[in-house]
């Protein structure tokens, strides 16, 4: 049986599945897709996908459209052989299993039909890439790649397989940590939540979380808050951060995770991450660049974690994979990134951390990356087909299932080298890859990382909050313990700077002002302009709602942040974080309002018919509502991750119709972890102020407060469209709740169109546009102007040589240096690299997946980080003029669109289908009052450019372009047209 052949998946615990993983057998697969779940599949060699390509699920040249092509039909032994494993006992609803497996046995019966419908291909739809390319190409990680290979260079082979496996969950002070090469001085590297903060950690900021600072739309506060949160982790004695997060994209509006991003744009969502990742790794931390890639919803998204023994398949046609998904990546890549998550769902029907084309064909060859890919944690499926198709760590090290120590690594893959079914080759990459990333971020320097020995090392225990505990607590028979909390504080200090007021103006900046008829807002602290009752000294203001207030259990009483009690600060699930202190709406209103002149009384429920009564006793009326959400494992009052709906939780709707009919004056303060449905009341005339305030971390109140007072101008824009109704989204961008086939699959049929793009194309309303955000001040755009650069031909230059990274002693070692140390204390559950004996393991001439030996043509869209550098030279200069109305200095958002020439046709004068436009840059620029600023945006060939599924490249349509320049995707007053592909060509500018 092969290296952690996924054949043994569960379905037997005995020995004999589970433990000889470490050579191949020619009677079994080791295939991707369906077939690495099913042991009665033995009839073709080892493979991780097929040769099929992309467009065999998605055709683009058809305009567009969604084509199945005929599927071999499942012999009925092998759905018999998976009914079984449905009824293995699991978490997931027994009704809703029992539904299904009903429901499978009926459709079977009837003659198969369903079967054709949903079953997949016998093998995975993504082309082969191999072998995984190797890093150290490019001049920028030239040094640390000369510096790992040396030091690679002198480890065993088992110490190799240490830095690349991780040690087991809980095994560590930190949620993944890896093996040590202490004699060489190479660390256990700590791994650590998260995208919004340091997750298990004591005396660290929660930051607002993604959607909040892609609200912001400001580049600079992406930045600092990103090096603010590499500076607290440098400090905590984590070397990798896993963040942040741009998958999920928001392709789903009601996607459990969607809030850990910026956005459902790729410009937005790339811009942003590749600020975040400079400013983590500006402060020393290697960052992460997560989900990769499609991880579009919660439900299905891991096997056997929803009671089924399959991912969810996520298919993507080629160009809306690159187009989309990949874009943020391509950005991160661009910036450096260190580390690159592989996601839990498969694609294309093969799973993410062993699809070769997207590890090593995409991201490896064509994104030119230079760090290492780690699995997010049990994402691995299989030992042999991830490590060669470019999986370089697995985390948290155990294999199948959670916490049982028994790795598809660890001494699997020792195993696996020594019988040459994992090329020597590709092990010494894994592991230089991983030493390459710790050079490159200065980790070797050891005044600031410090080894353990002398005092270094994570300070702080992600199991306990006690001063003394265990080191190892997740083994049962660990007795040792040691100081595990050192409490270091590292929010507010000298040298990181004042993280409280930098989280505060982020809130501020994330907060989205939708309506404000009469100019409601902002609110006087004193009253003046607010509306008395006859006979009332002082203006009456109420709060209303839940979510003003901090939950009465505690700020952190809900494990991993999974409720929605009080009010909501951030989602839930492994990207949420302790709160050091919450300033609450409530309690921040209340220290704003001068409590001379104005009278404040507080409503803290939801129960909407004993609010009307209050509210008829008030002058104004602040009612907060929220929508929560979050990672599938926790889940609250019937919402597993995904929500089940966009409107307002906890009878929110119904709260504010109450109180808006009983308080002409009405102000609506939304927490949202997204798109939300406001129809139920949004048109109601006392409702004349609505803020989308996201999720703002620690610092709620005093952001809110600020902007509600108009001590800060609202200038956050909506990362994503508020639709009027969840079907104006798409007929394809509702949650799959239901399984629709051992393998569920989503088809992401709407290609392109995501958000925005799809409202364009169908022509419909949205209730408030993606980029919408209203200010207490005017703005006007003029002049507008388009300067072309001169970029060439259609094509990219050919693509760069690069660098020859650095040779490696690739011989074989003895099996004799792999055995364990005698002596050496093993502890249970606690995985390690070493083998028992020379005999446990069979030298042999193993079949590699097709095309192995003979090395891939490398992309043309290749050639340096986030692909070929002449995709970023500059093909076009926006110039126009902002001027502020006047009233008072603000902050504006603009925001630059392009539309594709018409009628672009492909290589073969085939029609290619280009949306009605899209964002490609944007910049928040202070004006001051009264004033004009001239605002300066740059277009890359990249920017100008589609995804050729053809030509595999990127490529510039000929014709005329259309540049819209304005506030948001459906406010754009100034227009301008040029070709790129005409140089010296100048646009005149209209308005």
């Amino acid at each position: 049986m092969p290296l952690a052949a996924p054949d043994s998946y569960e379905l037997d615990h005995s020995d004999d599945h589970l433990m000889h993983r470490n050579s191949f057998d020619d009677n079994e697969s080791n295939a991707s897709g369906i077939d690495e779940l099913d042991p009665l599949r033995n009839d073709r060699p080892y493979t991780d996908d097929t040769s099929q390509p992309l467009r065999s699920v998605y055709d683009s040249e058809k305009n567009g459209s969604f084509t199945k092509q005929p599927l071999r039909w499942l012999e009925e032994q092998r759905q018999q052989s998976r009914l079984r494993r449905w009824l293995i006992p699991s978490r997931f609803c027994c009704c809703l299993l029992l539904l299904f497996v009903v429901t499978l046995i009926l459709l079977l019966s009837a003659g198969g039909l369903w079967v054709y419908k949903v079953a997949v291909p016998d093998d995975g739809e993504s082309e082969p890439w191999y072998p995984s390319p190797r890093g150290g190409t490019v001049d920028a990680w030239k040094d640390a790649y000369e510096k790992a290979a040396n030091l690679v260079g002198q480890m065993t082979l088992v110490e190799k397989v240490n830095i690349t496996t991780g040690i087991g969950w809980s095994m560590g002070m930190c949620v993944g940590n890896t093996g040590p090469v202490d004699r060489l001085g190479f660390p256990s590297l700590c791994l650590q939540d998260g995208p919004l903060g340091l997750r298990f950690a004591d005396n660290a900021t929660a930051w607002p979380a993604g959607i909040t600072v892609g609200a912001t739309w400001n580049k600079k506060l992406m930045y600092e808050r990103g090096k603010g949160h590499g500076f607290e982790a440098k400090k905590k004695g984590i070397h990798v951060i896993l963040g942040p997060s741009m998958g999920p994209l928001g392709r789903l509006p009601a996607g459990g995770r969607n809030w850990e991003g910026f956005g459902t744009d790729p410009v937005l969502q790339g811009i942003a991450a590749a600020e975040t990742i400079k400013g983590i790794q500006d402060a020393g931390v290697i960052a992460t660049a997560k989900h990769y890639v499609a991880n579009e919803q919660e439900h299905f998204r891991q096997a056997w974690e929803w009671g089924i023994p399959n991912a969810i398949s996520s298919n993507i046609d080629d160009r809306a994979l690159h187009e989309i998904y990949v874009w943020p990546f391509a950005d991160s890549v661009r910036a450096g990134v260190g580390s690159v998550m592989c996601s839990y769902n498969q694609l294309n029907n093969s799973y993410a951390c062993q699809n070769s084309k997207l590890m090593s064909g995409i991201l490896k060859d064509e994104l030119g990356f230079q760090g290492f890919v780690q699995s997010d944690w049990l994402a691995q499926r299989s030992g042999v087909a991830s490590a060669l198709a470019g999986l370089d760590m697995t985390m948290p090290g155990d294999g199948l299932k959670w916490a049982d120590g028994d790795s598809l690594w660890g001494a699997e893959l020792t195993k696996a080298v020594l019988n040459t079914s994992v090329p020597m080759e590709r092990m010494n990459d894994m592991a230089t890859r991983v030493v390459a990333a710790w050079y490159q971020l200065g980790q070797d320097d050891k005044k600031v990382w410090p080894p353990e020995s002398e005092g270094g090392g994570p300070n702080f225990s992600s199991w306990t909050d006690e001063e003394v505990g265990e080191l190892h607590p997740g083994s049962p028979d660990s007795d040792e313990t040691g100081v595990v909390n050192k409490f270091v504080p590292v929010r507010n200090t000298e040298e990181g700077g004042d993280h409280d007021a930098l989280a505060r103006q982020i809130a501020a900046e994330g907060i989205v002002l939708v309506k404000n008829t009469d100019d409601i807002l902002p609110l006087s602290r004193d009253g003046k302009g607010g509306m008395k009752r006859d006979g009332d000294d002082k203006v009456n203001i109420g709060i209303f709602g839940e979510d003003a207030f901090p939950n009465p259990n505690g700020i952190n009483s809900c494990k991993d942040r999974a409720c929605n009690e009080g009010t909501l600060t951030m989602g839930w699930g492994s990207g949420a974080v302790e709160l050091p202190y919450l300033v609450s709406p409530a309690e921040a209103l209340h220290d704003g309002f001068n409590k001379s002149m104005i009278e404040v009384t507080d409503f803290p429920s939801n129960d909407y018919a004993e609010a009307a009564k209050t509210a008829s006793k008030q002058d104004t009326c602040i009612v907060f509502v929220n929508s929560d959400a979050g990672e599938g494992f926790v889940s609250w009052d019937g919402i597993r991750g995904d929500r089940n709906d966009l409107y307002p939780q906890k009878n929110g709707d119904k709260l504010v119709q109450k109180v808006a009919e009983s308080c002409e004056n009405t102000i609506v303060v939304v927490h949202t972890v997204g798109p939300i449905i406001l129809e139920e009341w949004i048109e109601m005339p006392s409702v004349k102020g609505v803020l989308i305030a996201h999720l703002p971390g620690q610092e709620s109140g005093n952001a809110l407060a600020d902007v509600i007072f108009g001590d800060v101008n609202p200038s956050g824009r909506l990362p994503y469209t508020i639709a009027k109704n969840e079907k104006d989204y798409g007929p394809d961008s509702g949650i799959l709740y239901y399984p629709n086939g051992v393998v569920p699959q989503q088809n992401f049929t709407e290609g392109l169109y995501v958000d925005y793009r799809y409202f364009d194309k169908y022509n419909i309303t949205p209730r408030y546009e993606f980029g919408y955000g209203l200010s207490y001040v005017g703005f006007k755009l003029n002049s507008l102007v388009v300067n072309t650069k001169g970029v060439g031909g259609p094509l990219p230059r050919e693509r760069p040589a690069g660098i020859e990274p650095p040779q490696m002693d690739n011989t074989l070692p003895s099996p004799e240096s792999a055995i364990w140390p005698s002596g050496m204390r093993k502890l249970s559950k606690y995985i390690y690299p070493y083998i028992s004996s020379t005999s446990d393991f069979t030298k042999g001439d193993y079949p590699y997946p097709a095309g192995y030996d003979t090395p891939h043509e490398p992309s043309q869209a290749g050639g340096g980080e986030g692909g070929n550098p002449d995709l970023y030279q500059t093909a076009a200069l926006i110039q126009a003029q902002l001027t502020n109305g006047g009233g008072k200095p603000a902050d504006c958002v603009v925001q630059a669109y392009i539309s594709y020439p018409e009628n672009v046709t492909d290589i073969d004068g085939e029609p290619v289908d280009m949306p009605v436009k899209v964002l490609r840059a944007f910049e928040k620029i202070h004006v001051y009052d009264p004033k004009r600023v001239s605002v300066k945006l740059e277009l890359t060939r990249r920017d100008l450019s589609y995804w050729d599924v053809k030509q595999q490249n990127w490529i510039i349509p000929k014709g005329e372009f259309r540049v819209h320049l304005g506030f948001s995707s459906r406010d754009l007053p100034l227009t301008d047209t040029f070709s790129p592909l005409e140089s010296l060509n100048f646009g005149g500018g209209s308005l």
